[in-house]
């Protein structure tokens, strides 16, 4: 076992022990998800992508890891730390998480102390760190003192389609596309996960799945759509200026939906504005308020940055707010038939109860 260190942007440090694939001065931002099970539905998430994941659950790995249920082609997460690594059986045909990561070139890092790492992000923020052995310590800080903020970084390219494709075929354990939909959405691919496209074709909806270089011309050219739908993603939405043009190009004339990142581009497409959060919300246990109805239930997150309310329009109205917080969780404006939330419905990993969502997005289709 080897030893390895994790130092953070502001100089703190936390030894480990390497799991998984070689440590290569991995550096990204260090992030916590409060999640029990599902760790494999959160390395394989691309908004993931370029975050160095802490996982709070004491131990990790205990069902081990089966293929089919990735939201992804792989690991989109740039390394993992955790307090204890399972190493015990599996049932017949799971392999290890150990192993998982080894296959998919992505490091790890057992016996940190997730708990006084987590409360250090909680109280200093969301911040990059880098992952490294010992004896690379110099090349290791001289690579953090220069690694850009999330916020002046592309973290789409590598994870979302380049072409569009007509009904994804998501693999084993998802449900196959409609035969006869009875609705057809446009979505853009910022780095979707799998169970959105699996909510959708569970419901009757066909999927033309569109790269993130797309624009407003292009899918009004579609025939036969009934709405557009903008997927999650990683990264800082402020910095997707072709993406708030299309989806401006497009409200108006077709429905237009969101979730997370997709939600983010609809708040600044009706004119609100995006701040990042001080550590973000990840994890399968945040409560949402919904502002209609006055119900309250468990949702899914992952997201650094949010809505800033006080930004918004008086004709865009509150769908859900956060429970915990009063951040925004969701958005409308029935005139231009717009509907958009920052939680994951399709949870994965997560509560089911926010899942009816997709019901409504079906519902304003038309």
């Amino acid at each position: 076992m080897k030893k390895v260190i994790l130092k953070l942007k502001d100089g703190k440090e936390f030894e480990g022990i390497a799991f998984g694939s070689p440590v290569s001065l991995e550096a990204g931002e260090v992030v916590f998800n409060t999640g029990i099970p599902g760790y494999q539905e959160i390395l394989t998430d691309p908004s993931y992508n370029g975050q160095i994941v802490t996982l709070t659950s004491p131990m990790i790995g205990n069902y081990g890891i089966d293929i089919c249920d990735n939201q992804s082609s792989g690991i989109k997460a740039t390394a993992l730390l955790v307090r204890k690594l399972y190493r015990g059986p599996l049932l017949h045909g799971r392999i290890s998480l150990d192993e998982f990561l080894s296959n998919e070139g992505i490091p790890g890092a057992e016996e940190i102390d997730t708990r006084a790492l987590t409360l250090h992000l909680r109280d200093h923020g969301s911040q990059n760190g880098i992952l490294f052995y010992p004896e690379d310590r110099k090349e290791a800080e001289e690579k953090l003192a220069s690694f850009p903020e999330i916020t002046e970084r592309d973290l789409i390219e590598g994870v979302a389609v380049k072409a569009a494709i007509e009904n994804p075929v998501l693999g084993d354990g998802f449900p196959e596309p409609p035969v006869n939909p009875v609705r057809r959405f446009a979505v853009v691919d910022f780095g979707i996960k799998k169970s959105i496209i699996s909510c959708l074709y569970k419901r009757g909806a066909a999927v033309t799945l569109l790269p993130p270089t797309s624009t407003a011309e292009d899918i009004l050219g579609l025939q036969g759509i009934d709405a557009l739908f903008l997927s999650n993603g990683p990264g800082d939405p402020a910095l997707l200026h072709g993406a708030v043009k299309m989806a401006k190009g497009c409200i108006g004339k077709l429905p237009v939906q969101g979730i997370c990142l997709g939600h983010q581009i609809i708040t600044m497409v009706l004119g609100g504005r995006t701040v990042k959060m001080k550590f973000g919300h990840h994890g399968s246990n945040h409560p949402v308020r919904d502002c209609l109805t006055g119900k309250t239930f468990v949702t899914a997150q992952n997201h650094g940055f949010m809505s800033d309310a006080s930004s918004l329009p008086e004709n865009v109205k509150l769908w859900f707010v956060n429970a915990n917080d009063g951040s925004v969780e969701g958005l409308y404006e029935n005139r231009l038939n717009v509907r958009s939330v920052q939680f994951h419905p399709e949870a994965a990993p997560g509560p089911e109860e926010g899942e009816a969502i997709f019901d409504t997005f079906m519902e304003y289709a038309k």
